[in-house]
């Protein structure tokens, strides 16, 4: 393994963690939303609780992806950055309202404000996942060639492999949530707040197991690399995560909650190693390989020991948060 491959597998390592932790906190944002953004009843008392320790940290791993690319891999930060300039602007703004809709929120008395506040919050939970659903996909199709602003700034993102990814991160996110809810619930000792995110749990996943199987329609006509790529070299992947998918929905279905958050962790995280697999070794399909897309081997080398050394102070703490975080309330 070169020191290149090292970092992608880091990095692919970090946008994973991204998923399953920042994807459920967009997710509960989705949820929140569709009770009408209040916070004072047990739903939002609940998200709250849960978010409150950790949203803010989980944000690191989008930070490390971003620092990763464009100090390993220049040529695909900037085409990248040139040509979804859009749907990363989105992101950007749908980062801040989040954060801004869920402080300010907490911080009025006023109902109505707290509505508004909570509706913000809401919305972009959902614009922030599935615009970032839509840059996968735009990678994915080989929309995004090599070279400064080279690529359409819109077909690059609009199309439908890229909605595709859009829904689905949306879908995604808040199954995670909803599974992770469940959890939560139990633990503060409100059995039917579980049964009532068990409930949606087990429907949102249903959706994305149908959409899934809507897009390999969709991959197999306007992504056709990576979909050759799915069904050949990462197809194990893709059984594990249709497995994992299905377990932990019938894991829903018979109340075993902490199992439940383990099997859909899975099959989420198999879904973004197929990808890698599939796509392995373009970085932009079509247009640059791992090989082409590296720095020198010196930057790399440094970048790898960096991280290494990084992982060592940074993850236990990481760790040591989420335990704290999930320990029942005095």
């Amino acid at each position: 393994m070169t020191a290149a491959d090292a970092i992608l597998v880091l990095l692919w390592a970090g946008l994973t963690a991204y998923a399953l932790f920042g994807g459920a906190d967009f997710g509960a944002g989705f949820w929140d939303l569709l009770r009408g953004g209040r916070r004072r009843d047990p739903i939002g008392i609940l998200i709250e609780d849960t978010i409150g320790p950790v949203w803010e940290a989980n944000h690191v791993w989008l930070i490390f992806a971003l620092v990763v690319v464009w100090t390993a891999f220049p040529p695909v930060f900037a085409a990248v950055a040139s040509t979804l300039y859009i749907p990363l602007t989105a992101v950007a703004i749908g980062v801040i309202l989040r954060g801004s809709g869920f402080a300010f929120r907490k911080s009025v008395e006023e109902a109505r404000l707290e509505r508004w506040f909570g509706v913000l919050f809401g919305l972009s939970s959902i614009i922030t996942p599935f615009f970032l659903g839509a840059i996968a996909g735009a990678i994915a199709s080989g929309r995004v060639p090599r070279g400064n602003a080279a690529g359409d700034p819109i077909g690059s993102w609009f199309n439908p492999t890229s909605i595709l990814g859009g829904t689905l991160a949306v879908g995604i996110c808040a199954y995670l949530a909803a599974v992770y809810l469940t959890s939560d619930a139990r633990r503060t000792g409100d059995p039917a707040l579980a049964d009532a995110f068990r409930w949606r749990a087990l429907v949102m996943g249903a959706a994305v197991g149908v959409v899934a199987l809507l897009g390999i329609v969709v991959l197999a006509a306007d992504a056709p690399t990576l979909y050759d790529g799915l069904v050949s070299r990462a197809l194990p992947l893709v059984i594990l995560s249709a497995l994992a998918g299905l377990v932990s929905l019938v894991l829903l279905y018979r109340r075993r909650f902490g199992a439940a958050r383990l099997t859909a962790g899975l099959a989420v995280g198999s879904v973004l190693w197929g990808w890698a697999v599939a796509q392995y070794p373009n970085l932009l399909v079509g247009s640059l390989t791992i090989g082409q897309a590296s720095a020198v081997e010196a930057t790399l080398v440094a970048l790898l020991a960096s991280l290494l050394v990084g992982a060592i102070l940074v993850v236990p703490s990481m760790v040591a948060l989420f335990v704290l975080s999930q320990r029942p309330r005095a």
